[in-house]
């Protein structure tokens, strides 16, 4: 039976193993998926013995940029990214590194909420490479502009002088942005501790604007909360994109493509209990 992990420090909340033992009974594949907690000093020499004899990983903080590092080829989305999120062995022997975490993003918002990116002006909230794995899934769906907003501009405008070929990418302070815009992505870490990234009200056009928070929990994350108070047309959590990076890459590994659906409500019932 072909075996899949996720590595990761720490690792033991992973929903990985759940979400892809559910892909796999949908679509009839037979595989073993497990959790693997790699050392914080040696996730290469952990990554290289599964590999042995493992077909694929996840890959979740802190080892995405030793695991891009350790891959011995690319995706061009990995590459943008500059982390790896999914290995892949190849039939020759060598790693394939991949970042599904944008393309999850993406199918989240295009596909499930059926919400069109298209000529739309985007604001990314953070910095971090959250916002660095999204630029080019959400570039490639022709956005207006984009605006990568940070406490720290420098490292903003370091992100969009990097992705600057791939569509009109601009940088900000959080505090310099007044017009409403069409779609506000947080990235940042700031819901963990139930802060809001100190932005203006205004950018929220009330009945249309979409925000949308890469985190999630049992409650509405304190952006979520914000969004909804200011009147967002659409709020949505993290949930999803989780939910849709592990498809994109059980998608690689397999070949099938599995329905999110079922599992992103087992995900949420779950976390409602």
């Amino acid at each position: 039976m072909d075996r899949y992990v996720v590595f990761g420090n720490p690792i033991g909340h992973s929903k990985s193993p759940m979400i892809h033992r559910l892909f796999a009974e949908q679509t009839g594949q037979s595989l073993d998926y497990s959790t693997l907690l790699a050392p914080l000093d040696d996730f290469s020499g952990s990554a290289t013995a599964f590999f042995r004899e493992g077909r694929g990983a996840n890959v979740t903080v802190p080892f995405k940029e030793e695991a891009y590092r350790l891959a011995n080829s690319l995706t061009d989305r990995a590459q943008r990214a500059g982390a790896v999120n999914t290995l892949s062995k190849l039939a020759d022997g060598s790693l394939l590194g991949d970042n599904t975490d944008g393309a999850g993003l993406v199918r989240d918002l295009t596909v499930n909420a059926g919400f069109s990116l298209t000529g739309k002006r985007i604001l990314l909230l953070g910095a971090g490479g959250a916002v660095r794995g999204a630029l080019e899934p959400l570039l490639a769906e022709k956005p207006a502009s984009m605006i990568i907003a940070n406490r720290t501009v420098d490292k903003a405008e370091r992100l969009a002088e990097l992705f600057c070929d791939l569509g009109p990418v601009s940088a900000s302070g959080f505090d310099w942005l007044r017009e409403p815009v069409d779609v506000i992505i947080n990235a940042t870490s700031a819901s963990l501790s139930g802060d809001v990234p100190p932005i203006a009200a205004s950018l929220i056009e009330p009945g249309k604007t979409l925000c949308y928070d890469m985190m999630y929990g049992k409650e509405p994350t304190a952006f979520c909360r914000w969004a909804s108070e200011q009147g967002a047309g659409v709020v949505m959590d993290g949930l999803g994109m989780l939910a849709e990076q592990a498809a994109e890459a059980f998608f690689l590994w397999r070949g099938v493509r599995p329905d999110t659906t079922p599992v992103l409500a087992e995900l949420r019932r779950q976390l409602t209990e």
